[in-house]
């Protein structure tokens, strides 16, 4: 199986992921994680996506993916069916957060979580100072071209944890690099990304 080298945010979740699991990656993309999973760590591994470019690669790489929609729900997939369900990056660019995450701890024991931090000080000094909504590396989109159509901070996610009843096994935070520092000081402002394991 091929797959090419991991972004950094994606190291850490494969990383939170034990060996022989039973995984759901929502939002697999081209199939990277998720291929890199059932190679090294020998996860019984699926993937959800909606692109069909990203499918035909999916595919290509001999990984079983579903092409559906995760903002209509997960209907097709059965209750705990999963020890871990995957949303890497996405969270952000789905139409109904709170739904999913309900969808996740339905069909999952566990859930890993990415998002980037919209609270991040870079992101809100450059609204204080130009005005404009901001770019950086880890979101490299202009404002009328993005996909992320709800914007979180730590902050905002942890507050939807704790009203969905979930448990913070693991959060990792994730400097502009993509590295994990130890320090939780001021995380809604330092982080530039997070990683989150939920226990349902």
């Amino acid at each position: 199986m091929s797959f090419p080298p991991l972004r950094r945010d994606q190291r850490h979740v494969f990383e939170l992921i034990p060996p022989g699991s039973r995984v759901l990656d929502l939002g697999c993309g081209d199939g990277a994680l998720l291929a890199a999973l059932c190679d090294r760590r020998g996860v019984s591994g699926y993937g959800v996506e909606i692109d069909e470019g990203c499918i035909r690669t999916c595919i290509g790489r001999g990984l079983a993916v579903m092409q559906e929609d995760i903002d209509h729900g997960l209907a097709s997939h059965p209750d705990g069916g999963y020890d871990y369900v995957i949303l890497s990056q996405t969270l952000q660019a789905t139409h109904n957060p709170r739904r999913l995450l309900q969808e996740m701890a339905r069909v999952g024991k566990a859930s890993v979580v990415s998002f980037p931090n919209f609270g991040h000080w870079r992101i809100r000094l450059d609204l204080l100072l130009r005005g404009r909504m901001p770019k950086a590396d880890f979101l490299p989109y202009e404002w009328y071209d993005t996909p992320n159509i709800h914007l979180c901070t730590v902050a905002d996610f942890e507050d939807l944890v704790r009203a969905e009843g979930l448990t913070v096994d693991r959060r990792l935070l994730l400097d502009r690099r993509g590295d994990a520092y130890a320090s939780a000081r001021l995380p809604n402002l330092r982080a530039s990304a997070a990683v989150y394991l939920l226990r349902h």
